[in-house]
């Protein structure tokens, strides 16, 4: 009888089958009624059959996965001494700057998060396994850092990709793994829109202490030749830095590794959109002192660009973080455009109510007249005329005299005219020294009209009526005349006031064209400059 047993074991000379194959083959002995039995033992290893039995049916890959993980504990820290700490090696791979939110400052990235470490218990042979010198494995089957982000401003029930591990023969596990990271960051939004921001990527072991995972920097810069532009942020700078923490809650170091990102706002989309239309309706602003104040829409003009700064303001509003901490550039500039604004429209009320006083019969004051329609307008070039002004009391004295030199002649004339129509004039011949000569003949005649006066009572009644006519004619004239001569004085007076508003119009533009120019100088060019 022969029998093979593939796994058996000796003891005190028993031999005890652990084989389910017995192969027997009993052989007579020669002259004896005795069988020879033959026993055939194997000594070699149990997994050494099973592994020539998984080379007819498994693959390599998953005979070196079946090999490593069998009673592989993935909640166990991969190390044979306790006392060794794991030592992760931490690097990122910057692919994207997602969205930078001011309201809620968040910072939201695409990254690829690279981590490394050496694993005691996933190490092997290659040249048992058909030289494979890397194995990648699902990573929820073997163990991982709890590495998190610290300022992590989502919710952590997201979690990672499930991204397989890869996985070397000396242990040595690489896990490169894409996230869309949102992390909080604290936004200084004082330069906006020409603002530059600091945030941070910090990274580190919930859990275990610096004694049991220590993290360390896997390169010194992060990878950039992945990274996609941003059309709103410039990357600036990217720089990793490792730090030891010590908590209250505990007295274990606690090591992580930051990344500071440096990035900065791109300016143009702004300069069209919000910067440009600023100055321009602080242009608007100027043109409420250029509009005639006789065209009644000064004020209406102001106030419109007053609303029209509002409603701009509250928009930009909307795109700004809800903080007392920072006010941004472009706030203070708007709030100075609009308080000049609103004191436009304040000098505009005092414009006009110096332009229509001239009704009220109230005449400019001595210092008023000297100092305005003075010194300032020829200063502001209000009267470019090179002719020399003259006063009021001067063409009020030539006016009044031309006026009586008038009346005067229209008295003579009147006199002549009565005398000649009663018969009664007399010619008058003047030589050339100015000197009256009366003619006999025309003396004569008036001696004779004198008597035939005498005699017709008719003609003197005639005559004292043309005198009281006259009287009558010369009175209405003279009341016309100084009617007229009030007009003037009137009219003198609603010229000087509208002079006066004209003048101070002209020196309100300058004053706001001058200050429109320095706020923007000094709020959108030096501030952002020399901060």
């Amino acid at each position: 009888m022969i029998i093979r047993i593939d796994d058996c074991e000796v003891n005190g000379g028993l031999l005890h089958n652990f084989g389910d194959k017995i192969h027997t083959d009993l052989s007579p002995i020669r002259g004896s009624p005795y069988f020879n039995v033959t026993y055939i033992v194997n000594n070699q290893p149990t997994k050494v059959f099973q592994e020539q039995r998984y080379n007819m049916t498994y693959p390599d890959e998953q005979r070196l996965m079946n090999y490593i993980l069998k009673g592989y504990e993935k909640s166990v820290r991969p190390v044979r001494n306790a006392s060794t700490a794991v030592k992760i090696k931490m690097g990122l791979t910057m692919t994207q700057i997602f969205d930078m939110d001011e309201k809620n400052q968040v910072l939201v990235t695409n990254v690829w998060l690279d981590q490394e470490w050496m694993d005691e218990f996933l190490r092997w042979s290659p040249t048992d396994f058909n030289n494979i010198t890397t194995l990648r494995i699902p990573c929820d089957k073997i163990w991982l850092p709890d590495i998190v982000l610290y300022n992590n401003a989502a919710e952590y029930t997201d979690g990672l990709m499930s991204a397989n591990a890869m996985v070397k023969p000396n242990g040595e596990v690489f896990w490169p793994v894409p996230a869309k990271l949102q992390s909080s960051c604290k936004v200084d939004v004082t330069y906006f829109p020409f603002d530059e921001q600091r945030c941070k990527l910090k990274f580190g072991s919930w859990t275990y202490d610096g004694f049991q995972v220590d993290i360390l920097n896997r390169t010194s810069e992060v990878d950039l030749d992945n990274y996609v532009i941003n059309g709103e942020w410039e990357m600036l700078s990217i720089t990793i830095q490792r730090n030891v923490v010590y908590y209250q809650c505990c007295p274990e170091p606690f090591p992580d590794v930051t990344f500071y990102i440096h990035i900065r706002r791109r300016t143009l989309y702004y300069m069209y959109n919000v910067v440009f239309p600023c100055i321009m309706m602080s242009a608007l602003t100027l043109l409420v002192f250029c509009l005639p104040p006789d065209s009644g829409e000064k004020i209406a003009l102001g106030i419109t660009v007053l609303l029209a700064f509002s409603v701009f303001m509250l928009a930009v509003a909307e795109n700004l973080p809800e903080t007392s901490e920072f006010v941004p550039l472009i706030s203070v500039y708007l709030t100075i455009v609009m308080s000049l604004t609103s004191i436009s429209v304040i000098m505009t009320v005092l414009v006009l109510n110096l332009h229509h006083r001239g009704p009220n019969r109230q005449e400019i004051p001595l210092w008023m007249r000297r100092i305005v329609l003075g010194k300032l307008r020829q200063f502001f070039c209000v009267n470019n005329s090179n002719s020399p002004l003259v006063t009021t009391n001067e063409t009020k004295f030539l006016r009044s005299m031309s006026l009586k030199m008038t009346l005067d002649n229209i008295a003579q004339e009147l006199q002549n005219e009565m005398q000649m129509e009663n018969g009664m004039a007399d010619t008058i011949v003047t030589d050339n020294q100015g000197t009256s000569i009366h003619s006999p003949r025309d003396v004569r005649f008036n001696s004779l009209q004198n008597e035939n006066l005498r005699r017709s009572r008719t003609k003197s009644n005639r005559g004292h009526s043309y005198s009281r006519i006259n009287d009558e004619i010369l009175q209405s004239l003279r009341s016309v005349i100084d009617k007229h001569e009030r007009e003037d004085h009137d009219y003198e007076i609603i010229q000087d006031w509208r002079r006066v508003a004209q003048v101070v119009d002209r020196i309100l533009f300058w004053v706001f064209f001058l200050g429109t120019l320095i706020s923007t100088i000094i709020v959108l060019v030096i501030c952002p400059t020399f901060r």
